[in-house]
């Protein structure tokens, strides 16, 4: 526990009260971050910060406002604590406004999560310069006269924090974060310019790819997109690489919040308990995971983090519904937003799978698209590899899938064994079957 900042937030707390708020809640943060890319062998950019600042909630006469500073001078502190809390009396009631109940801060857990790097200091510019010049390197090489254009870059932070309300929530936080990538861009037939890319991000560096691996997959990534083409629309199992499965989880993420269950955007919000997927869609919420990048002892209300199986075989089991929108609806609060979510990896390998399917899709990007909360219906372009008999053939490139997510997950037949690492969504490549791809 920082001490200096644990006596900042105290002293601002008791302000907050002395100025006239009811309660209040306080969160100090500290960040240092550095960011570098490479594009052509030079520096493009190079970035690093270093930050203090101070979020406060101010509830008063039924009335709310967060406000923030980056002057944590004793003085001036005070001043915009009074004026904040001044200038919130001024604000519409807000009926639901509130802090927590206390009781929903017990039972946090007393574990180490491993979030913060114990090697961090010892980053020294020449070596975050060489992580970068590497995965160019490597990318280049690969990619030979082919190459348009390659960057590279990496961005690692430290942050620590602390907060503390005034009905006696206290939390501390220390971690560290590390992202690397590579994308390339090259020269197909005729005025076909395929880019592709390879990223990592990992809490310790010691978990991380080499930067050799990361050129080196971006540049192999680009270049199995040469010759994509659009294919007849086709009805076909696809098969969705590991590390884009976010992209495919964020709608039906979107209408599990409270926010979007109370403004009437959300198509799961009366499936509470109901069959929304296959009997392999299973979505596991794991803030207590070591060493994972979502994951944490307390969320924004202070509530005691806790593993929570969101969706179970098929059937929704829960949703992300904060303390506010806890009230408005009138449920029983969770948590405001997820931590690490894992889909449990099946057995067999993205290879295997391919052959026993015959002739699909393998999925390796997404481009545009759009979803609809309030519906579910979506449409999203992709790009990836046509398989046969477990083989890739043929290069896909501008075409799309559409569907509804109440109908989609549905079609989810199995999972591959190969969880996705280097995020805090942590799914292995899904396999959806009778999906109708669209193109020529």
């Amino acid at each position: 526990m920082n001490k200096e900042m644990l006596d900042l937030a105290a002293s601002s707390i008791k302000a907050a009260k002395s100025a006239g708020a009811d309660d209040c809640r306080v969160q100090i943060s500290r960040e240092r971050f550095v960011e570098i890319s490479y594009r052509e062998r030079k520096p493009e950019t190079i970035k690093e910060a270093s930050s203090r600042g101070l979020f406060i909630e101010i509830f008063a006469n039924g009335r709310y406002s967060g406000q923030s500073t980056s002057d944590l001078r004793k003085e001036p502190l005070q001043a915009f604590i009074s004026n904040a809390v001044a200038t919130t009396k001024l604000l519409a009631e807000d009926p639901f406004r509130s802090l927590p109940d206390p009781k929903y801060y017990a039972g946090r857990a007393q574990l180490d999560l491993q979030i913060l790097d114990p090697s961090y200091a010892q980053l020294t510019p020449e070596a975050r310069h060489s992580i970068v010049k590497t995965m160019e390197d490597s990318c280049l090489s690969l990619g030979g006269d082919k190459v348009i254009s390659v960057t590279a870059e990496q961005y690692d932070s430290y942050r620590e924090s602390v907060m503390l309300s005034s009905n006696g929530f206290e939390g501390y936080r220390e971690s560290t974060e590390y992202q690397v990538g590579a994308s390339m861009s090259a020269r197909d037939e005729g005025d076909r310019r395929p880019m592709g890319y390879y990223y990592a991000g990992a809490v310790s560096r010691k978990t991380m790819p080499r930067p050799e691996e990361i050129g080196a997959l971006a540049a192999k990534r680009t270049l199995s997109l040469f010759g994509g083409k659009k294919i007849q629309t086709e009805t076909l199992p696809i098969i969705v690489e590991n590390q884009n499965v976010p992209r495919l989880l964020g709608a039906f993420l979107q209408a599990m919040s409270g926010r979007s269950i109370q403004q009437k955007q959300s198509f799961l919000s009366d499936k509470k308990g109901q069959k929304v997927g296959s009997d392999q869609f299973t979505l596991i919420d794991d803030p207590l995971l070591a060493g994972g990048l979502g994951s944490r002892l307390y969320d924004s209300d202070g509530f005691a983090a806790k593993e929570r199986t969101m969706v179970e075989s098929g059937v929704l089991n829960d949703f992300y519904v904060d303390w506010y929108y806890g009230r408005k609806l009138g449920w029983e609060p969770t948590t405001g937003r997820s931590s690490n979510l894992i889909i449990p990896p099946g057995k067999r390998s993205v290879e295997e799978i391919m052959k026993d399917l015959g002739r699909g899709i393998y999925i390796t990007g997404f481009i545009g698209g759009n979803s609809n909360s309030t519906t579910g219906d979506s449409s999203i372009g992709i790009f990836g590899q046509l398989f046969e008999k477990g083989e890739p053939v043929q290069a896909i490139a501008e075409m799309n899938i559409a569907d509804n997510h109440l109908k989609f997950w549905n079609k989810l037949a199995e999972v591959g064994n190969d969880p996705w690492v280097y995020s805090s969504q942590r799914s292995p490549s899904l396999v959806f079957t009778d999906v109708v791809v669209s193109g020529v």
